[in-house]
């Protein structure tokens, strides 16, 4: 069993935070947490590989991206075991240790293709010493053609129990989160019964006015996808999607922190209305991530890409190349927020939405070691996907700063 320490580092555990400690992983699982006063002696460790950080690192929980598409070339709706292992390989450099496969609105068959090469995926190639797939995020099409943005409006419709019923046995009911548009027809009724199997309802691509969104709530809406993108804004007359589930307690809001899609100063207004225990933080990445710049497909549409920005070609953002690690940095700087509530927002809240907690989210003995290192400037230095060293950043001169 292959054993790791890392010591010397400030470690945010899930009881708290430690100025000098370590962590220790024996296999997939951490097994000890603790000061420096009670780190392992090398020699009573001859079996692990120790690694000497410093005290003004961060050994910090996995993060886990709710929304993504793609990156490094590959897509979800590829429908392919190559597409998955490239995005799952990508993923670490940036601190993601686990995501939800997303899909896009597209034809019948195209969208359960890509739900069975993900049930077959985590069935046969979810390995440690990759991001691992935790499930289907299921985007489109059950959106307003209204608010339709990056997603194909010819194949958009009316949200569907048997249809879902369907997707869901395709996947192997992998199926963790819905986006739909509550008030189309329907819209309430798969709510409900989203709720009753314990998947997530989330409102996104939606037109819908505040009392729309509060009988979603009640019905059983849990969830915003993309906070301010794809849905009606907020309004002195009418609060609109975005005021609605600022609003609600019971509603957890994603958010993407690329300074492109959400201005700074309404990340701070998302930050001081929800605090960090209703945000998520999301790319909603597609497959130019990692790449440079370009033309790309999403979705069956032509993306071009040009640095930060992924747009159609009549100027609507197509997504994001955004990387968690840059999110992070991001929302620290615009919000004033501390490095705890940015593992809340990055790691835990997406474990406790998908009911992972036991396993994800935090750094506690026996949870998966999914660990990541971060530097004084928030840099991703080292990621461990359940105990495997999934990477390691290089140095200016090109060579491993870490074994």
């Amino acid at each position: 069993m292959k054993r790791w320490i890392l010591k010397n580092a400030a470690v945010y555990a899930e009881t708290g935070r430690i100025e000098q400690g370590y962590v220790l992983i024996e296999g997939e699982k951490v097994a000890a947490i603790g000061p420096m006063s009670s780190c392992p002696t090398d020699e009573r460790d001859e079996r692990a590989e120790v690694i000497e950080l410093s005290p003004q690192f961060a050994v910090v929980p996995g993060f886990i991206d709710v929304h993504i598409h793609g990156a490094a070339g590959a897509d979800v709706m590829d429908a392919t075991p190559e597409a998955l292992d490239k995005m799952a390989k990508a993923l670490p450099a940036e601190g993601a240790t686990s995501f939800l496969a997303t899909t896009m609105t597209a034809p019948s068959e195209q969208i359960e293709a890509a739900l069975r090469n993900v049930a077959g995926y985590m069935a046969e190639a979810n390995r440690p010493g990759a991001a691992e797939v935790l499930g289907v995020h299921l985007e489109g099409p059950f959106l307003s053609p209204k608010r339709a943005g990056a997603q194909h409006p010819r194949h958009l419709a009316d949200p569907d129990i048997s249809l879902f019923q369907h997707w869901q046995k395709a996947a192997d009911g992998h199926i963790r989160l819905v986006t739909l548009a509550p008030e189309r027809n329907g819209g309430l009724e798969l709510a409900a019964y989203l709720k009753q199997t314990g998947v997530i309802a989330s409102i996104g691509h939606s037109d819908a006015v505040y009392d729309e969104v509060k009988a979603a709530v009640e019905a059983g809406m849990t969830h915003a996808t993309h906070l301010f993108n794809g849905m009606r804004g907020i309004h002195h007359r009418e609060p609109g999607v975005a005021g609605a589930v600022l609003m609600f307690d019971e509603v957890m809001c994603e958010l993407i922190v690329d300074g492109l899609h959400v201005a700074p100063p309404m990340v701070r207004f998302a930050y001081r209305n929800k605090g960090s225990d209703g945000l998520i933080l999301i790319t909603d990445a597609m497959r130019a991530k990692c790449l440079g710049d370009g033309r790309y497909e999403l979705g069956g549409q032509e993306v071009a890409v040009r640095g930060q920005e992924a747009r159609l070609a009549d100027g609507t953002l197509a997504g994001s190349v955004l990387k968690l690690g840059e999110a992070i940095r991001r929302v620290l700087d615009y919000t004033g927020c501390t490095l705890e509530e940015v593992i809340r927002m990055a790691s835990w809240n997406p474990a406790k939405q998908l009911g992972l907690l036991d396993r994800k989210g935090s750094l506690r003995p026996g949870k998966d070691a999914d660990v990541v290192v971060l530097n004084e400037r928030y840099e991703v230095m080292m990621t461990f996907c359940r105990g495997v060293l999934a990477y390691s950043k290089l140095d200016e001169r090109g060579k491993e700063r870490w074994p």
